[in-house]
C-alpha cells in the first residue's frame, strides 16, 4: 500500500495472524454456544446473555493485569531484560491465583442475586425458567474461573514475548473442546448425558482446563523469554516493585473495564426489559459483534506487543508505523464483514431462531452493526497502542464517557423515551463505539504516547 512500509506490513501479519485466529476462535465459540443452546429455546440463549456482563465483570481485574502483563513483558524484551520480565510475570501469576479464589467462590456464593440485579425477572414462567438457567450457567463459569485465568496471564506474558502462534494454538485447542463438549453434553450424544444449559457451562470450562494445561507446558522451555525453569534456575523471586509496575500500568485498565461493564450492564438490562425475545435477539447480536471485535483485538494484541517492543529498542517512530499499520489491516478487515453482515443478516439469524419476529429483530440489530463496525476495529487498534505504551490513564477516561455515559444515555433515550425499542438501545452501542473511536484516534495523532516510560 502506497506510503507504507511494505516490511513493517509483514510483521504487522506475521505477528498478528495467530492473535486474530486466537481472538476469533473464543468469539466464534461463544457464538457456538448460543446456537446450540438455541435449540432448547430462545429462553436458553436469553439465559446465556444475563450472565454474559457479570462475568465479564469478575473478570475485570484479570483483563487489567493481562494488558500491565504483555505491555511490561514487551518493554523488557525490547530492553532484553529477561529477569525483570520474568519477575513481572511471576508476580503476576500469584496475584491471580489468589484473586481468582476469592472472587470465584463471591460469585459463586451471590449468583442468584447477581442474575436478578442484571435484568431477570419472574413475571411468567419462561422468566423463571430463563433465571434458573442463567443462574446454573454462571455458577459453573465462575466456579472454574480459574482455569480460565492462569491461561489469560500465561498467554499474555507469551504475547509480550512476541510468542502469539503458542497463544494461538491453546486457545484454538480450547474452543475445539469446547464445541466437541457442548455437542456431547448439551442434548447428550454418543452415551454422555444431556445436561442442557450445564452441559454448555461445563464445556466452557473444561476447554479452558485444556488451555491452562497447555499454556503453562509453553513456558516449561528453559530457552523461551518467560520460562518456568529460568524461573527456578536463577531463584527469581516476585517483588514489591513489580507489583508497583503491574499496578501503575494496570489501575486505569481495571477502573476503564469496570466502569465499561457498568455501561455495559446497563444495556444488557434495558434489552431485558423490553423481553427475553428481544433479549435472546440481542445475545446474538453480541456475539457477532464479539466476532468483529476479535478482528480488532488480534490487531491490538500485535500493536501491544510491536509498540511495547519499539519503544524498548528506543524506536518511537517505528512503534508509530507500526500502530498505523495495524490500523489500515483493520479497516480492510472491516471492509468485508461490513458486506458479509450487510448481505447474510436474515441468514445469520435464522440459523439461531425460527420465530419471525425475533428473526426481523436480529435483522434490525445488524443493520446497525454494519455501522459499528466502521469505527470498532479502529478503535480496538488505537486503544490497544495507547495501552501498549503504558497511556491507561487516557483510554480509562475515554472509555468510561464513552461506555458509562454516552452508551447509557443514548441506549435509553432511543429505546425508551423515542420508542425505538431493542434498535434504539442498540444506536447507544453504536455511539459508544463512535465516541471512543474519536478519543483514541485524536490522542493517537497527538503522539505523545510515545513519551511515557514504564
Amino acid at each position: 500500500m502506497k506510503g507504507y512500509n511494505r516490511e513493517n506490513f509483514k510483521v504487522v501479519i506475521e505477528m498478528a495472524w495467530p492473535a486474530v485466529i486466537e481472538s476469533f476462535f473464543v468469539a466464534f465459540a461463544g457464538l457456538v454456544d448460543s446456537l446450540m443452546v438455541s435449540r432448547m429455546g430462545s429462553y436458553a440463549v436469553a439465559a446465556v446473555g444475563l450472565t454474559t456482563q457479570p462475568k465479564f465483570m469478575g473478570l475485570s481485574m484479570f483483563f487489567a493485569i493481562n494488558v500491565s502483563v504483555s505491555a511490561l513483558v514487551a518493554r523488557r524484551f525490547g530492553q532484553k531484560e529477561r529477569e525483570d520480565a520474568n519477575r513481572v510475570f511471576l508476580t503476576a501469576l500469584y496475584f491471580v491465583l489468589i484473586t481468582a479464589v476469592i472472587l470465584s467462590i463471591t460469585f459463586v456464593s451471590a449468583a442468584d442475586p447477581i442474575i436478578k440485579l442484571c435484568g431477570s425477572s419472574d413475571a411468567t414462567p419462561e422468566d423463571i425458567a430463563t433465571h434458573a438457567a442463567a443462574v446454573t450457567y454462571f455458577r459453573i463459569i465462575m466456579g472454574g474461573m480459574i482455569f480460565n485465568c492462569i491461561q489469560m496471564v500465561v498467554n499474555s506474558a507469551q504475547r509480550g514475548a512476541g510468542n502469539t502462534r503458542i497463544t494461538m494454538r491453546t486457545n484454538v485447542t480450547s474452543n475445539i473442546v469446547n464445541i466437541i463438549l457442548n455437542y456431547l453434553l448439551i442434548e447428550g450424544h454418543f452415551g454422555f448425558p444431556a445436561l442442557g444449559i450445564a452441559g454448555a457451562a461445563l464445556a466452557t470450562v473444561l476447554g479452558t482446563v485444556v488451555s491452562s494445561v497447555m499454556s503453562v507446558i509453553s513456558i516449561s522451555g528453559k530457552d523461551t523469554f518467560i520460562s518456568i525453569p529460568y524461573i527456578f534456575t536463577e531463584k527469581i523471586r516476585a517483588s514489591f516493585n513489580a507489583l508497583k509496575s503491574l499496578i501503575k500500568v494496570g489501575y486505569g485498565i481495571f477502573f476503564e473495564q469496570i466502569l465499561m461493564r457498568i455501561g455495559f450492564m446497563a444495556t444488557a438490562v434495558m434489552a431485558a426489559k423490553k423481553g427475553m425475545d428481544a433479549m435472546a435477539a440481542h445475545q446474538v447480536g453480541m456475539n457477532l459483534m464479539g466476532l468483529t471485535f476479535s478482528f480488532g483485538d488480534g490487531l491490538q494484541a500485535a500493536a501491544v506487543a510491536l509498540i511495547g517492543r519499539s519503544l524498548g529498542e528506543g524506536n518511537p517512530d517505528l512503534a508509530k508505523d507500526y500502530g498505523r499499520t495495524c490500523k489500515a489491516v483493520g479497516m480492510m478487515i472491516a471492509s468485508v464483514l461490513i458486506a458479509f453482515y450487510f448481505f447474510g443478516a436474515r441468514w445469520l439469524m435464522s440459523m439461531f431462531f425460527e420465530e419471525e419476529h425475533i428473526i426481523a429483530l436480529g435483522v434490525s440489530i445488524m443493520r446497525v452493526i454494519i455501522f459499528i463496525v466502521l469505527f470498532q476495529i479502529s478503535q480496538v487498534i488505537y486503544m490497544g497502542c495507547l495501552r501498549g505504551a503504558g497511556d491507561t490513564l487516557y483510554t480509562a477516561f475515554a472509555a468510561t464517557v464513552s461506555v458509562t455515559v454516552i452508551r447509557t444515555l443514548v441506549s435509553w433515550l432511543g429505546g425508551f423515551v423515542l420508542g425505538l425499542g431493542i434498535v434504539g438501545i442498540w444506536l447507544g452501542v453504536l455511539a459508544d463505539q463512535l465516541s471512543r473511536f474519536l478519543f483514541a484516534s485524536i490522542r493517537y495523532r497527538m503522539g505523545k504516547w510515545v513519551k511515557i516510560k514504564i
